[in-house]
C-alpha cells in the first residue's frame, strides 16, 4: 500500500446566493470582492477593449456604397447607355472610305479616245500613328511631312497639318496619285520599317500612310477638243465641258466600304462590309477626231499668224446636224491646267457673243425670196452712199454706183443693197422689220442652240418693236445684234438641208456598266424656208465664191462646187464694250448642189495683215473643208455650176 492518502472527494454543497447585480455572495474562505473604483492589486487600471461592431458596421457600409456604384456604371454602360459606347468603340476599331467608281470614257463618232481613266491611288494617313503617343517622338507629323511633301508636290507644312487633324482615323493627304508616286512612298516606308527593326532608335514615320486605289482623267489627244471635252476637277468632278454637262452619267455611283483596323491595315478576320461601285458610262461624241485635228490646227496657225485675240472652226454635218469638229484657238491641255490660260478655258465658239456681220445676209435674202419680194435676177441698183434713218450707210468699198442682180448683192456683199431688198418685205419699214425678225428667229437666232452646253450664250436679238432706228437697217446686214459660232454654222446648214432646221447635236449615246448602247434622243427638226428656196440660196453662195466679182474666191476647191459668205463686222471690244478691231468669218457648205458637210470660221481682231473674212477665214475653210470632203470620202458631183448673173445693163 502506498504512503499516500487516498484523494478526499469534494461533495457540492449547497449553492451561493446571488446578490442583486449578478454578484454571488461570498462564502466561507472567499476572496473578498473589490469596490467598484477600487484599483486593481498591484497599483495598475486594466485597459478596457471597445466593441468592433461599430467598426465593422461602417466599413461593410462603405463598401456597399462602393459595389453599388459600381452596380450603376456597369448599368449604366451595359444597359442605358450601350449603344452610345459600342459606337465610340467601332469608331475608333472601324473606319469607313469611299470606293470611287470607274469614271466612263469620251470617245469620236469611232470609238477613238478622247478621255479616259487609268488607275491613281488616293494618299492618306491615319493621325493616330502620328501622335507622341505611339510615336515617342513629339515631331513625328514634322518629320513625317518632310518625307512626303517633296513626293506629293505639296508644301510640308500643309501636310504636317493634316497628320495632326484630331478626333479621326482618316486623313486625305493628296488625291488621284501616279502609280509612281504611291511606289516612291511604300519603298520609303518599307526602308524605314526594316531599319527600325534593327535599330531600335529609329522610327518608321511612314507606318500609317495607306494608298487607297482610285483613278486619274487623262486626255490622250492632249489639247485635242479640250473646248469640247472639259476637264475634272480636284473632287472628281466634271468642271467643263461634256465632262461636265454629262457629269452624272460619266461619273457613275461611288460606293462604301468599312473594316476594323489596326496599326493602319486592314483587319482581314475581323470582316466588313461593303456596298460596290457602279461605274460610268462611256459617253459617245459626235465628232470625227481627225477632222477635229485639221480644224484645230488650221485656224491655230491662221490666229497665230494673224495676231488675233481668238478664232473657232465648227464642221456640221448638214443633213442630221451633227458636230463633227468644234475647234478653239488658243485651247488648253486638261491634262495640266495649271498651265492654261483662264481666257482659253471653255468653249468659245458656244460662249463667245459677237456680231456676225455679212455672214447673216443669207438671212435676209432667204426672207426675202421666200416672201416673193424678188428673185436672183431682180434689179438693185446700189448707189455710193445710202440715207437712212439718222445714218449715211455704205458698202466695205467706195464704188460708183453698182448694177446688181440680187444674186450680184449677195456676190458683191453689199450692205446697201441688202437695205433695199429687205425693205421689201413690207409695205412699211415697221412690217418688214417684223417680217425679218421672224424669219432670224427661226433660223436660231436668239435662242440656244439645243446643245445645253455649259456656258453657251443664245445671243442677243432684240424684238423688232425694240429696235432703234439705225438697228433696222444694221440688222439685215449683220449688225445690231449678236451670235455664237454654232448659231452661224446652223445657219447654213438648214439652207444646205433644204431649208429644215436640224438642232446640233454633240453626243451620238453612251453606253453603261451593261454594255449596252443607248443612242441620243432624235433631234428636233423645224421648217424654215422651202426647198426650192433654200437650192435657190445654194446657187447663189456659189457665185460668192465662183465669179470673179465675189468676195470668196479662197475658197474655191477644185473639182467640187461650193457655196459660202465673207462676212467681215465691226467688233465690240468685251473688255470695253466699244467698237475696236473686227470680226472676220467665213461660211457656206458642199458640194453645194448636193450639200453634205458645212464649216464655219470666225477670227476675232486679226491685228497683223488683213482682216477681211475672205482673205483670212477663206484659206481655212478650203483647207478644212477639202480635208473633211476626203476623210468622208464625199465625191464630187460632176455637175457644172449655176452661173447666175451678177450684175445686168441698165
Amino acid at each position: 500500500m502506498s504512503d499516500r492518502e487516498p484523494p478526499r472527494r469534494r461533495v457540492p454543497g449547497p449553492a451561493r446566493p446571488v446578490r442583486p447585480g449578478g454578484q454571488r455572495r461570498p462564502g466561507p474562505g472567499a476572496r473578498p470582492a473589490r469596490r467598484p473604483g477600487a484599483p486593481p492589486p498591484g497599483g495598475s487600471q486594466a485597459l478596457r477593449l471597445g466593441s468592433p461592431r461599430p467598426r465593422l458596421r461602417m466599413v461593410s457600409l462603405a463598401l456597399t456604397l462602393v459595389m453599388i456604384a459600381f452596380v450603376v456604371r456597369l448599368l449604366q454602360v451595359q444597359a442605358v447607355d450601350a449603344n452610345a459606347y459600342v459606337a465610340k468603340a467601332e469608331q475608333n476599331r472601324y473606319v469607313g472610305r469611299t470606293l470611287a467608281a470607274t469614271r466612263g470614257g469620251i470617245t469620236d463618232r469611232n470609238g477613238v479616245e478622247l478621255a479616259t481613266s487609268v488607275d491613281a491611288y488616293d494618299i492618306t494617313a491615319d493621325p493616330t500613328m502620328f501622335t507622341q503617343d505611339t510615336t515617342k517622338v513629339t515631331d513625328a507629323p514634322e518629320q513625317a511631312a518632310a518625307l512626303l511633301g517633296p513626293i506629293l508636290g505639296q508644301d510640308v507644312d500643309t501636310v504636317a497639318k493634316k497628320l495632326r487633324t484630331k478626333n479621326t482615323r482618316y486623313t486625305l493627304l493628296a488625291h488621284r496619285q501616279t502609280p509612281q508616286v504611291w511606289k516612291q512612298i511604300k519603298d520609303l516606308r518599307n526602308t524605314l520599317a526594316v531599319k527600325a527593326e534593327t535599330d531600335k532608335s529609329t522610327v518608321n514615320f511612314l507606318a500609317g500612310v495607306v494608298a487607297v486605289p482610285a483613278s486619274k482623267r487623262v486626255y490622250p489627244n492632249g489639247d485635242l477638243a479640250a473646248g469640247i471635252l472639259g476637264w475634272v476637277n480636284a473632287d472628281g468632278k466634271g468642271g467643263g465641258g461634256v465632262e461636265q454637262k454629262l457629269n452624272k452619267e460619266l461619273a457613275g455611283k461611288d460606293g462604301k466600304i468599312r473594316y476594323a483596323q489596326s496599326g493602319g491595315r486592314q483587319v482581314p478576320t475581323a470582316g466588313s462590309t461593303e456596298t460596290p461601285a457602279v461605274a460610268g458610262s462611256d459617253v459617245e461624241l459626235t465628232i470625227n477626231r481627225d477632222i477635229q485635228w485639221a480644224a484645230q490646227n488650221a485656224i491655230t496657225q491662221q490666229v497665230k499668224a494673224s495676231r488675233a485675240d481668238r478664232g473657232y472652226v465648227i464642221v456640221q454635218d448638214a443633213r442630221s446636224g451633227e458636230i463633227l469638229a468644234m475647234a478653239n484657238s488658243p485651247g488648253f491641255d486638261p491634262n495640266d491646267l495649271t498651265q492654261a490660260n483662264a481666257a482659253a478655258l471653255g468653249n468659245a465658239a458656244l460662249q463667245d457673243a459677237y456680231e456676225p456681220g455679212s455672214t447673216a445676209k443669207v438671212m435676209s435674202m432667204a426672207a426675202v425670196l421666200e416672201e416673193n419680194a424678188a428673185t436672183p435676177a431682180t434689179h438693185v441698183v446700189v448707189p455710193n452712199r445710202l440715207h437712212r434713218g439718222d445714218r449715211l450707210f455704205q458698202d466695205d468699198i467706195d464704188h460708183a454706183t453698182w448694177n446688181l442682180t440680187l444674186n450680184g448683192v449677195l456676190a458683191k456683199s453689199s450692205n446697201i443693197g441688202t437695205i433695199l431688198a429687205t425693205g421689201q418685205l413690207g409695205k412699211t419699214q415697221k412690217e418688214a422689220n417684223q417680217v425679218l425678225y421672224s424669219y432670224l428667229r427661226k433660223f436660231g437666232i436668239g435662242s440656244y442652240t439645243g446643245l445645253g452646253f455649259p456656258g453657251e450664250t443664245k445671243g442677243i436679238l432684240a424684238p423688232a418693236d425694240k429696235w432703234s432706228t439705225s438697228q433696222q437697217y444694221t440688222i439685215p446686214f449683220g449688225q445690231g445684234m449678236s451670235i455664237n459660232a454654232m448659231q452661224a454654222a446652223s445657219v447654213y446648214s438648214t439652207i444646205a438641208n433644204g431649208g429644215v432646221r436640224v438642232e446640233p447635236t454633240l453626243v451620238r449615246g453612251s453606253k453603261g456598266p451593261d454594255g449596252r448602247f443607248t443612242p441620243s434622243a432624235q433631234p428636233k427638226k423645224t421648217r424654215v424656208v422651202s426647198e426650192k428656196t433654200a437650192k435657190t440660196l445654194a446657187q447663189m453662195l456659189e457665185s460668192v465664191v465662183d465669179d470673179e466679182q465675189g468676195t470668196g474666191a479662197k475658197a474655191r476647191i477644185p473639182g467640187y462646187r461650193v457655196a459660202g459668205k465673207t462676212g467681215t463686222a465691226n467688233r465690240v471690244d468685251p473688255a470695253t464694250g466699244k467698237y475696236h478691231g473686227y470680226t472676220s468669218s467665213f461660211a457656206g457648205f458642199a458640194p453645194a448642189d448636193k450639200p453634205r458637210i458645212t464649216v464655219y470660221c470666225a477670227i476675232q481682231n486679226a491685228t497683223k495683215g488683213s482682216y477681211f473674212g475672205g482673205q483670212i477665214c477663206g484659206p481655212i475653210y478650203k483647207q478644212v473643208m477639202e480635208f473633211a470632203l476626203k476623210t468622208l470620202q464625199v465625191p464630187p458631183t460632176g455637175a457644172g455650176a449655176a452661173n447666175l448673173p451678177v450684175t445686168f445693163t441698165p
